[in-house]
């Protein structure tokens, strides 16, 4: 095993969300011992509903996650964009020759966290990553240090991991965001497609998650003062019921059970140093708006055990491995920084001259298949590569 002929190498993990799951399976499954730091007092995942499209279901198949994390979830048949005046801008938008699966994201996490676990990864909880060594020492928020082969930090949009390494050139609040919620689902509510309606610089997706739960998303801008409000505060469903009136059998069931959250970007200079590698969040936070974020941070965990699992020069193969992978996911993050602009920040004048802009994309293959450039990735190739 390169380097480390004869004796099992070993990887610490900052970090126990999607990405960093990811990686403990797939580096677990290589032969390597693993150790996930999280730093809540049990694993958890925060949000609802969750898009897993063609990449991310790649990479559940390949860490054997992704029977567990499917199972009562929604097989997508296409994704519907309408506007104000409930025309029909996209139908099967960036679909074509990609599944789409919607699941919840406390069953995609649980599956994560099951498949990494089978495979041998130890996941320590109430355990705080506090910094990164490039020369592969992790130090903990009690003092404690730990030496390993690789660290990965898969520790969010704050990453410490990363910060620790002068790695990041920008964290950029993109000045929107959205409320994420579950409401009880009723027999006559949409089945296998999701919907996304436009007015202003407001959306809601409505989208079926589980049998019995459908996913809402709420996006608005920042300066949406009256957007932003908690479900519990005074006038919450009549606004957005007066923005959305076809959609009042779906707004009035939202409860108190999410909050609205800002979206943010993450710019590096590069995504290693030394024997530290950061993923997901950490390396290349995006708004959601193309569904894609925890897809391509899951894409980029899996490649980076295929590049690292037998290599006998670590920083080297981490070179090759962002070389790889980076293209991919600053090119999605680019077009979801663009869709939320056109989504939030277009000129209300000009309303149906963005309509005819999101129906002429459409018309498109090419550019679909350029947006949702993640989706067709082969997340198999890296390890031939590697």
């Amino acid at each position: 095993m390169g380097e480390a002929r004869g004796r099992e190498r070993h990887v610490e993990i900052a970090g126990g969300g999607l990405s960093g799951l990811t990686a403990a399976a797939a580096f677990a499954r290589a032969g390597w011992s693993v150790r996930v730091h999280e730093r809540g007092d049990h694993l958890r995942e925060i949000g609802a509903g969750i898009f897993m499209w063609e990449n991310g279901l790649r990479v559940l198949e390949a860490i054997d996650a992704y029977d567990q994390a499917v199972a009562g979830g929604e097989q997508d048949e296409y994704w519907e964009i309408r506007d104000e005046r409930d025309r029909l801008l996209q139908s099967g938008w960036m679909m074509r020759g990609a599944r789409l699966y919607t699941i919840l994201r406390t069953s995609l996490h649980q599956a994560l966290a099951d498949a990494a676990r089978r495979a041998g990864a130890e996941i320590v909880t109430g355990s705080w990553v506090v910094g990164a060594t490039p020369d592969g020492e992790v130090q903990l928020g009690d003092g404690t240090r730990h030496r390993a082969d690789l660290i990965v930090g898969a520790d969010g949009i704050g990453s410490r991991v990363r910060d620790a390494n002068g790695l990041a050139t920008a964290v950029v609040d993109l000045r929107d965001g959205c409320g994420r919620y579950l409401i009880d689902r009723r027999p006559d509510d949409v089945r296998n497609k999701s919907l996304e309606y436009w007015n202003g610089g407001r959306r809601v997706g409505v989208v079926p998650a589980s049998p019995d739960k459908v996913y809402l998303y709420l996006c608005c801008p920042e300066d949406d003062v009256a957007g932003r409000r908690s479900p519990s505060d005074p006038g919450f469903h009549d606004d957005w019921i007066a923005t959305f009136p076809g959609l009042r059998g779906y707004i009035e069931r939202v409860t108190d059970n999410g909050r609205w959250a800002s979206f943010g970007d993450v710019s590096t200079r590069s995504w290693s140093a030394g024997r530290v590698a950061i993923v997901g969040d950490a390396a290349h936070a995006m708004a959601p708006n193309l569904g894609q974020g925890a897809c391509v941070a899951m894409q980029t965990a899996l490649a980076l055990a295929q590049h690292i699992a037998d290599a006998a020069d670590v920083p080297a193969a981490l070179a090759r491995w962002e070389a790889q992978q980076r293209p991919v996911a600053e090119a999605t993050q680019r077009f979801s920084r663009l869709y939320g602009r056109i989504g939030t920040r277009w000129p209300r004048p000009l309303l149906d001259a963005r309509s005819a802009l999101v129906w002429g994309i459409g018309r498109s293959s090419a550019l679909q298949r350029r947006i949702n450039v993640a989706a067709h990735a082969d997340v198999t190739r890296a390890a031939a590569a590697a």
